[in-house]
């Protein structure tokens, strides 16, 4: 049956809200976005017992070690990192784009020139003329590209925020190793010296033929296995020297580095983190998020394409005579046009529907991915947090051995001076401190490393100063747009 209006029943004002409420249902018509449940357990299962009273800054986790020298060197690197730097800007890029995001759907107009001429080649005419147009983004088609421009901005700040991240835990890890590799460069040092002179004793006992015949090439054996144990060392100082300076900017390490100093000794922690909060703080989640919101936005607007796109038109042209060969000219000097414009796909409607259904499986893909990345979160802590225990008491017993081993060599000292043992068995006793040290420095080195990887799988990084780019938090802002909660 037709529908018809009855004259005595129209009322101008009722059918102009009638419009304007059946124009903004169509434009906010885009399907609701995935609601995110991560798979999170209720808390870790690694627990490690705190030693401070207070939980461990996750902004500034470094400053546990205590070393100024390290907190100068995360501080240059936040300034001058190119890495970074370049997040910023590919940041402040998106930001941009983000803020002219909805620039689409609103009026725009448009100036020109043009030169024409009648096809009988009879006259020719300078046309000068602005059109307008205003694309009313309905269909979900608006909402659909207001979420790409969230995601792809969420996705920014969670790549700036990985960058920083990332950027701390390989400045620290490069220091520790720096420092480690130097110390062990010494123990090494001091054991080759003690290989020597046990090569010098050997001789000595064996022209007294108090020493079997093949004593000395054991010794000088022994002596060159310690020399060549240097390598690795020197090879380790340099590389973390040079990376240090890449991570700061710098075309060569600075002089400072490698004067020897200690190991950086990891101080009073503690962490008081639930899995829930690595939604917040782990980049690689915050990024997952803002890659859902920007496929929930790319199949709104996959929808939207298979409806008309609806808009409103105008022009006004104004035309001048340049060359003319009548007399006098018919055409008038100014037009102008207006009405709706509209644009109805028709043939190809399957391959839209076809769009939208990949741009579907896309989305539940990206879901699946975040899905994932909250389950790498969780499992690289819980192997950080494992790790650290592991590390620890490794520490612990590499230290007791130390102890043990500097006990026995008090005493076999002296002995020695009561000439109750001989100069090779104090040799040895030294020997065999020194190598515990070497021990105890590679123990020391893994359960500071094993600290950096904890809290580089929670995403600690410091907070962006004043004015930074990465002000705003990517979970934060979503939700004006990103309607992907948990």
């Amino acid at each position: 049956m037709p529908f018809r209006f009855h004259k005595a029943a129209w009322n101008p004002r009722w059918h102009l809200w009638s419009c304007a409420a059946v124009l903004t249902l169509l434009a906010g018509c885009a399907a609701p976005l995935p609601k995110l449940r991560p798979p999170i357990p209720a808390q870790f299962q690694h627990r490690l017992a705190g030693n401070a009273a207070q939980p461990t800054d996750l902004h500034g986790w470094w400053r546990n070690f205590n070393d100024p020298a390290l907190d100068t060197l995360v501080e240059r690197a936040l300034a001058s990192n190119l890495d970074l730097a370049q997040a910023v800007e590919r940041l402040r890029a998106v930001r941009v784009m983000h803020a002219r995001s909805g620039a689409r759907y609103l009026p725009a107009l448009r100036a020109s020139t043009n030169d024409v001429i009648d096809p009988d080649a009879s006259a020719s005419y300078f046309l000068v003329g602005f059109d307008a147009s205003w694309e009313l983004g309905l269909f979900g088609r608006a909402e659909g590209t207001r979420r790409e421009a969230q995601g792809q901005l969420d996705a920014g700040v969670a790549d700036l925020r990985g960058a920083r991240v990332s950027l701390v835990a390989e400045v620290v890890r490069q220091w520790i190793s720096l420092r480690t590799a130097q110390q062990q460069e010494q123990l090494l040092l001091r054991i080759s010296q003690s290989r020597r002179h046990a090569l010098q004793l050997v001789r000595t006992r064996q022209q007294l033929q108090l020493a079997p015949p093949d004593a000395t090439d054991r010794a000088q054996a022994a002596l060159d296995q310690a020399e060549s144990a240097l390598v690795a060392p020197r090879e380790a100082i340099n590389a973390s020297a040079w990376q240090l300076a890449v991570l700061l900017g710098q075309n060569h390490p600075d002089p400072a580095w490698l004067k020897i100093g200690p190991i950086p000794e990891l101080g009073p922690w503690n962490l008081d983190a639930t899995p829930a909060e690595l939604l917040r703080s782990r980049p690689e989640i915050a990024r997952a998020e803002a890659d859902v919101l920007t496929a929930a936005g790319e199949l709104a607007t996959a929808h939207a394409d298979r409806f008309p796109r609806i808009g409103l038109g105008g022009s006004i042209n104004w035309s001048t005579d340049i060359d003319n060969n009548h007399r006098k000219s018919s055409t008038p000097n100014a037009i102008d046009s207006y009405g709706p414009e509209v644009s109805i796909p028709l043939f190809d409607w399957g391959i839209r529907l076809a769009a939208e259904h990949a741009r579907d499986h896309q989305l539940k893909a990206r879901v699946l991915a975040y899905r994932q990345a909250v389950l790498q979160g969780v499992a690289e802590v819980e192997t950080a947090l494992g790790s650290m225990q592991q590390q620890r008491q490794r520490e612990q017993h590499s230290l007791q051995a130390w102890q043990a081993l500097q006990r026995v060599d008090q005493a076999t000292g002296k002995r020695a001076s009561l000439q109750l043992a001989s100069p090779l068995d104090r040799n040895g006793s030294q020997l065999a401190v020194d190598q515990a040290a070497l021990d105890l420095s590679e123990a020391r080195a893994g359960h500071d490393l094993a600290y950096v990887a904890l809290f580089k799988a929670l995403g600690g990084a410091p907070l962006p100063a004043a004015g930074d780019p990465d002000e705003t938090v990517a979970t934060g802002q979503a939700d004006a747009g990103s309607g992907a909660r948990h």
